[in-house]
C-alpha cells in the first residue's frame, strides 16, 4: 500500500490528480485505504510537519449526496494546514471547496471504543467555527469511500474562529450561515453531522480506537460539514456564523 500511498503524496505535492484508486485496485479495502491515508501522513511528517489534530469527512446529508459516498470516514491535521484569515488556496490546492464546520479543541484525551457524546463534552476545552477547505487528489473528484480514505478524507486547509465554551452550546439545534463574496450562500443545523457535532466526535473517537490511535489532549478536531460544499477560487471570499459558538472569514488568494 505504500507505493499508493507514495503516488498520492507526490499528487498532492506537485499539484496533480491520479485516477481513481479503486478504479484501477478494486480489491482495496477500507482498512488498506486507512494504510494509504497513514503512510501520506508519514511522508509529511518527514518533511517536517507536525499532526495537530484529526477530521471527520463525509458526515452531512447535504455532502455525502453531493460526492456519492455515504459513510463517514477521517483523515489528519497537519500544522502546515491552519490558516489565518487569508488561504493561498491557488497555490497549494487544485479544486477546492470550502465547508462551514464546528471544531473543538480538547482539554483530555479521548480513547474509544465506548466514548459518548457526554465524554466529547467533558473533554473538549473550546468549540469554534471554521471553514474547511478541502481538495481532492483524485480525478474530477470522482471518488468513492476507498478514495477519500486513501486521500487523507480529502483533507486540504483549515482556519478555525475564536474559541468559546462548549458549556450551554445547543450542538443539535445551533444554526449555521454562510456568506460568499457578500450574499447569502447556505444555511444548516448541528444535527446535519450525525445527529449531533458530539456525537461525530465520538464517532470518530471509537472508529480511532479500533487502530489503536486516541484523540489527544491539545488536538484539533474538525467535526464534519453542515452544509454544501462550495467550490472557491482565488478572490472569493466567504464568511461563517453559528448560534452561540461566534464566526469566522477567509480570504481567497
Amino acid at each position: 500500500m505504500d507505493d499508493l500511498g507514495d503516488e498520492l503524496y507526490e499528487a498532492l505535492r506537485s499539484r496533480t490528480t491520479v485516477e481513481p484508486l479503486i478504479s484501477r485496485f478494486p480489491d482495496l479495502t477500507i482498512e488498506d485505504a486507512y494504510h494509504i491515508s497513514r503512510r501520506i501522513l508519514s511522508r509529511r511528517e518527514a518533511d517536517g510537519e507536525s499532526l495537530v489534530g484529526k477530521k471527520i469527512g463525509v458526515t452531512s446529508p447535504a455532502v455525502q449526496n453531493m460526492l456519492g459516498v455515504h459513510q463517514p470516514d477521517f483523515g489528519y491535521l497537519t500544522d502546515a494546514m491552519i490558516f489565518e484569515r487569508e488561504m493561498p488556496v491557488s497555490e497549494l490546492l487544485i479544486q477546492p471547496r470550502a465547508e462551514g464546520e464546528i471544531a473543538f479543541t480538547l482539554a483530555t484525551d479521548l480513547v474509544g471504543p465506548g466514548v459518548t457524546p457526554e465524554d466529547v463534552l467533558a473533554a473538549t476545552e473550546t468549540v469554534h467555527a471554521c471553514f474547511e477547505v478541502v481538495d481532492s487528489r483524485i480525478r474530477d473528484w470522482k471518488i468513492g469511500i476507498i478514495d477519500t480514505i486513501s486521500d487523507n478524507a480529502s483533507s486540504g486547509l483549515f482556519i478555525l474562529g475564536p474559541g468559546v465554551s462548549p458549556v450551554g452550546v445547543d450542538f443539535e439545534g445551533c444554526q449555521m450561515v454562510v456568506h460568499k463574496n457578500g450574499s447569502f450562500l447556505s444555511e444548516g443545523q448541528g444535527s446535519a453531522a450525525l445527529g449531533s457535532p458530539l456525537k461525530a466526535v465520538a464517532w470518530l473517537a471509537n472508529t480511532l480506537g479500533g487502530f489503536g490511535v486516541s484523540l489527544k489532549a491539545g488536538e484539533i478536531i474538525l467535526s464534519g460539514s453542515l452544509v454544501p460544499l462550495e467550490p472557491v477560487i482565488a478572490g472569493d471570499h466567504m464568511r461563517v456564523s453559528i448560534t452561540g459558538i461566534g464566526e469566522t472569514e477567509v480570504f481567497f488568494t
